[in-house]
């Protein structure tokens, strides 16, 4: 159990190892849970209901946020990507973060909507290493790449609306860094 439990906010652009950072918090530890987000796209291949995304039709998703349920949301490319709120609260009960890998305009939303949550800011050690990163996904063609980097540039002037900012040049340390954060912040 983890005294002071509260959601863990890592938001980033692409390429600075915020998920693996995530994975790794509750990977390692107890004291971390994944927020798993609800979304209105399909799966793909190998992702499981439940444990990867929470699948729902555009209606369901939609009275969601009628409701009320929802931390954070957003429409992307035509689908709705969000939070339920049921998954922050389930998390604080059992006395375990919640994470949530979301983006800054996701973690702008969760600001106003869960104020005690732990909002903090992955950079990489460079441009030059952001760049490098994407790259070696393989997934993303030159076109993506470069919608990545400017939409990157835009998220890196939000870094100031978070509580912290961790450089993500070692993961270990960077690990390390965002428990010490949470930790402190409780």
């Amino acid at each position: 159990m983890t005294e002071g439990a509260r959601p863990v906010v890592l938001a980033a652009p692409s390429g600075t190892g915020k998920t693996t950072i995530a994975r790794r918090l509750v990977s390692e530890g107890d004291d971390f849970v994944f927020s798993v987000s609800a979304t209105t796209r399909p799966p793909r291949g190998g992702e499981t209901d439940g444990k990867d995304y929470e699948f729902v039709t555009r209606e369901a998703f939609e009275e969601m946020v009628a409701r009320g349920e929802m931390a954070e949301w957003a429409e992307v490319h035509g689908r709705y990507y969000g939070t339920p709120r049921r998954n922050l609260d389930a998390a604080a009960r059992a006395g375990k973060h919640a994470v949530l890998d979301i983006d800054v305009q996701g973690a702008a939303q969760i600001r106003e909507t869960v104020p005690e949550a732990v909002r903090i800011f992955i950079l990489p050690p460079s441009g030059t290493e952001m760049v490098r990163r994407i790259g070696l996904r393989g997934t993303e063609q030159r076109d993506e790449i470069a919608r990545r980097l400017r939409s990157a540039l835009r998220e890196l002037s939000r870094a100031e609306e978070f509580h912290h900012v961790v450089v993500n040049d070692d993961l270990d340390r960077a690990v390390a860094r965002v428990r010490e954060l949470v930790r402190d912040s409780g």
